[in-house]
This record gives structure tokens, sequence and C-alpha cells, in this order.
């Protein structure tokens, strides 16, 4: 087999897949003796991500593996697409998700604490059901709280591929606009997503996806003396 043509199959892999795919997983697309080595994957991924250089679309590695997506610079053009649903998730959802992953270990009392108000049990909801956060343990004090920390689902939706790459808390004053670009490549590989989240759980929505005016709605001030 020739390499344009091992080339041209793990692109096409790349753009069905519905979720990143491992070196590993593009390995097994091969038989035993036209199986590319990890080198040559690397080479071959890279001659990917350079013919896509200057095009719309980029070969991106995140947490989980690689995959092809919209680049974020084409988002204010791309969004229009999906004009009848363009939610921005409420502050509230925003920043317990921000404090999950810039200080986790973490558990949901601290969370509070550090917000100043209760945390809607719907946030918590929906971030383990996307699959963003998970339970690390549970500290040793009364209760057993739970100690949460982000997913491999988290950083690939972020196009991370480790903690280390988050942005500085600086950068992360950007976050709803971050938010909204990678929200438009995900939709361009998997454009069922948004009308499964409406259709399957449109109360959780209505409750993390606000308008600005409304956005702390969901959120009791916590009274201390």
């Amino acid at each position: 087999m020739t390499t344009a043509k091992t080339q041209a199959i793990i692109e096409a892999a790349l753009m069905v897949a519905e979720q990143p795919l491992t070196i590993s997983s593009l390995q097994k697309l091969f038989n035993e003796e036209e199986q590319p080595s990890t080198t040559e994957m690397k080479i071959l991924l890279a001659a990917i991500r350079d013919r896509h250089a200057d095009g719309g679309i980029e070969l991106q590695e995140v947490a989980s593996g690689y995959r092809l997506q919209a680049k974020a610079e084409f988002s204010s053009w791309l969004s229009k697409l999906w004009e009848e649903r363009a939610p921005r998730y409420s502050r509230a959802f925003l920043e317990t998700l921000a404090i999950i992953a810039y200080r986790q270990p973490i558990t949901r009392a601290e969370i509070e604490q550090i917000r100043g108000v209760t945390v809607s049990s719907n946030i918590m909801k929906i971030l383990f059901e996307r699959d963003w956060i998970r339970v690390l343990g549970y500290r040793e004090l009364p209760g057993k709280p739970a100690i949460l920390g982000t997913t491999k689902t988290f950083l690939d939706h972020f196009n991370l591929k480790s903690l280390t790459d988050l942005p500085s808390l600086a950068e992360f004053k950007n976050f709803e606009t971050q938010e909204s670009q990678v929200q438009v490549q995900l939709a361009i590989e998997n454009s069922d997503i948004a009308a499964s989240d409406s259709e399957d759980i449109p109360e959780e929505r209505d409750a993390i996806i606000e308008e600005d005016n409304k956005e702390e709605d969901d959120d009791t001030v916590l009274v201390t003396s």
C-alpha cells in the first residue's frame, strides 16, 4: 500500500469517527503487514496536519487522541448554521466548572465556599451527565463528601491534551468566547448532540443555559455568620 493511500485512510477515519482516535486505534485499521509503526503514524498525522494548514479544518490532538475539526477562527460564520439554538452557559455554570478545573481535587462544599453561593443541583447533574467531572474519592470528614475532578471528556471538549494546557486565569476571563468556538467545532463533528440535548433533558438545559440577565437565578446566596 502506498504512503498516500495509508494517509488517506487515516484521514477518512478521523473524519467519520464520533470521538478522537488514538494512534493505537488508527493502527488497527490496517492488516499486520501493512500496519504503520508508531513513528510512521506520527509522520502521517503531521502530514495531515500540514495539508490542512491553510484550509478550514485542522487536525487537533486532545486528551483522548486525534480528531479533525473546524478551525475556531471560523466560528462566527459557522455558528449561523445553528442560529435556532445558540445558547450560552450561565455564569454560575462556568464559574463552577472553572473552580473544579483549576482547584481540583475539590468538594462541593469547597466550591460553594469559594463562590459564596450554593451550587445548583442541576449544574452538578449536567456536569456529570456530560462526563466533564467525576468523583475521585471521598474526604475523611463527616458525611464523606465526594472529591471532584475533571475528565478526559472535559479536556477533549476544550481542545486540551492535559490539565497543564489550561489557559492562565487571566486568559480564562474569555472562557465564554472560547466555549462558543469549541461548541461550533463539536457541532460540526456531531451535529445531533445539540438536538439530543434539547429533546432528552430540556429542563436541565434551561437550568444552565440562560439569558444574560438571568445568569444567577439558580444560585442561592449563602448566609455566613
